[in-house]
């Protein structure tokens, strides 16, 4: 069966699918992304991703090009229509097609808008949270305002294949003072020896993940002690366990740092059942 995407008010085959080459999301990564998990077949969180996009086009001053209803209308049409149980919806917006310049384009242009879905493999998920998964560090590189879901994701991009050359899943940005902020394409977490969680506070250094922001209702239920706060390369390497979140992954034990075990060198009790719990606090539509 062929993918379905939505461009521009239109249901097309993904072969099919195309956006202008003056789109300032390709001449300028001039736009924004959300990236909403699926879950037998429905949306996980979709009002808090809502939220945070009309928050990074805000920041952009990116029009919405229609309401979060409509929207919602659209991404349950891209997962009926592409069949997805398990996976991700997938949002774009840019500031639109207008002639290479700089500068805001005139007033009045239409933003664009790409809406997709896929399945994951679950099975594959699974293993990847039984196993748990290894991370490596870089330097922090990005621009300062990384709490904008930007699709300028380079570093991002360079970090990634960093990780993969070295045999591991995630890289971890570190910034000047030996901090981590957060990884590539997820946020970061350790478990320290006396069982308090530590996570970056949600300012301009990091994303505020939505999978994040439900993990600290789990931990709360829990009643798990929790630090937003910054922590050091070497308190990760000396942590009792760690972990990684994201739409796509959920929660994700991190088993090696650098090469190093982290802990047992196994998954450890608090990340795996953050993961058990997660969607017993998600909120799904």
């Amino acid at each position: 069966m062929s993918r379905i995407a939505y461009v521009n008010g239109r249901y097309l085959p993904q072969r099919d699918a195309s956006v202008n080459i003056e789109d300032r999301g390709y001449q300028f990564s001039d736009g924004v992304y959300e990236v909403c998990e699926v879950s037998e077949g429905r949306l996980v969180d979709e009002r808090r991703h809502i939220e945070r996009l009309q928050r990074s086009l805000a920041e952009l001053r990116i029009a919405m090009p229609m309401s979060p209803a409509a929207l919602g209308v659209v991404f349950r049409e891209v997962v009926r229509r592409n069949r997805v149980r398990w996976g991700i919806v997938y949002l774009q917006i840019t500031r639109g097609v207008s002639r290479r310049d700089h500068a805001f384009p005139p007033p009045g242009t239409a933003p664009s808008i790409v809406v997709t879905a896929r399945n994951l493999d679950f099975a594959n998920a699974e293993k990847l949270a039984a196993d748990g998964v290894a991370v490596v560090t870089v330097p922090e590189n990005r621009w300062e305002r990384v709490d904008i879901k930007s699709v300028s994701l380079l570093p991002n991009v360079l970090a990634k294949q960093a990780a993969r050359e070295q045999g591991a899943r995630e890289a971890w940005f570190v910034d000047k003072e030996g901090r981590v902020t957060e990884g590539s394409s997820s946020n970061a977490w350790i478990v320290t020896r006396d069982g308090k969680v530590v996570t970056r506070q949600a300012d301009h250094a990091i994303l505020r993940g939505i999978t994040r922001t439900v993990v600290l209702e789990v931990l709360a239920a829990h009643g798990l002690k929790l630090e937003e706060r910054a922590f050091t390369v070497d308190e990760a390497h000396a942590a009792r366990e760690a972990f990684v979140t994201s739409a796509s992954q959920i929660v994700i034990p991190v088993v090696r740092i650098d090469g190093r075990p982290v802990g047992n060198g196994a998954p450890g009790l608090i990340a795996s059942a953050l993961r058990r719990d997660f969607h017993r606090h998600a909120e799904f539509s």
